[in-house]
């Protein structure tokens, strides 16, 4: 930490303070029972973290639907965060961001068989799909982002840290960025570094376990993210996926990106190719016609035979969408997937404890509803 972000820190400490006394007040609500918290007759599984920030909740829910949707109805509910739209909206294939937020719209894309819908309200959305015809009503519900919306009991919770930022390192806001205490994390049945190493020595696993003082019920898994080909926003007018392996070092590269933390894709990029412009957004960011003529300005300039201009998944979302894109982008514009993979051998572990709760989740759901 430089000087000067500890001063920083410093002084929006009494406010972190405030904000943790609230956080800390609503939470102790919720344990007395005071404020309601409700449970519902089929697996909700709550996918989330105590940090702003990202710490990669996508990819998991995409490993976690792609898991599920073969042996289930699956549903994945989330805020829609940054749509136009109010209440609960159904994404449907024609959705844009505006009406259901970036992530919504890229599961959808993913996922056509699934339902997705966003709610701000997660209890009145679980309601409306369980309202749904038997036929088509979800077995398992994926909840997005949900782990301070504790109007829901899940009847799993994930938990999601960074492993260059673990919550237990970290400072409530707006000193840090913790949404609440760091005792948060026992809500938790499970833990996940996310963004991990390839290789992580014994000694600084032994650190992390330690200093996350786990509950005996509690489980953590180490996992890290893996880059997929390179895939056309607009495939009628660009070439087929390549892997970052296939760009040339005589190509140029404009990279736009507006995440939570867009370094670990600007690194990857990078190391493939040190021809870099970035054109950096904060997350979610919608894009306006100023930003395109910011970012066609740099476009403009580049003179290499080979041109791509490279972006996230999320972030294609809301390109794609845009009336006022340059048309002169679509055959060199690309999104880079990314997905998950667990350390250790720990996939097979974890995928099978998520299908044994599923499936003990629903046979106890039914037992209880026949009596």
């Amino acid at each position: 930490m430089n000087r000067k972000n500890a001063f920083v820190r410093l002084a929006l400490t009494p406010f972190a303070l405030l904000y943790g006394l609230a956080t800390g007040f609503r939470n102790l609500l919720f344990d007395l029972k005071i404020l309601p918290s409700r449970k519902y007759d089929v697996p909700v599984i709550c996918i989330g973290n105590i940090s702003v920030g990202g710490t990669g909740k996508t990819p998991f829910a995409e490993y976690l639907i792609a898991l599920l949707k073969n042996q289930f109805r699956i549903a994945m509910l989330s805020r829609g965060y940054k749509r136009h739209t109010k209440g609960f909206v159904r994404v449907e294939e024609n959705s844009t961001v505006s009406d259901a937020g970036d992530e919504a719209c890229q599961i959808r894309q993913k996922f056509p068989d699934i339902l997705v819908a966003v709610d701000g309200n997660r209890r009145r959305g679980i309601r409306r799909m369980l309202s749904l015809p038997e036929d088509v009503r979800p077995d398992v519900i994926v909840l997005d982002d949900a782990m301070q919306h504790r109007y829901v009991t899940p009847s799993l919770t994930i938990m999601l840290t960074d492993y260059n930022n673990l919550y237990y390192d970290d400072s409530m806001l707006p000193a840090g960025n913790l949404r609440e205490s760091r005792r948060g994390s026992y809500r938790a049945d499970i833990i996940i570094v996310t963004k991990s190493p390839d290789v992580i020595k014994p000694v600084n696993l032994g650190i992390i376990k330690k200093k996350m003082q786990l509950k005996a019920c509690q489980h953590l898994y180490f996992a890290k993210i893996n880059y997929s080909p390179l895939v056309a926003l607009f495939p009628s007018t660009a070439s087929d996926p390549c892997s970052l392996g296939e760009i040339k070092e005589d190509e140029e590269i404009l990279l736009v990106a507006g995440i939570a933390n867009p370094q670990p894709f600007i690194d990857m990029i990078k190391s493939y190719n040190a021809h870099v412009d970035l054109f950096i957004f904060p997350d979610h960011h919608r894009f306006t016609a100023d930003d395109l003529k910011q970012i066609n300005t740099g476009f403009q300039k580049m003179t290499a035979k080979r041109i791509r201009i490279i972006t996230t998944e999320k972030d294609a979302m809301r390109l794609k969408s845009l009336t006022f894109l340059p048309d002169e982008w679509k055959p060199v514009l690309y999104y880079l997937p990314m997905s998950v993979q667990f350390l250790f051998n720990q996939g097979e572990n974890f995928d099978a404890g998520i299908l044994s709760h599923v499936v003990s989740t629903i046979k106890l759901n039914k037992k209880y509803v026949t009596n």
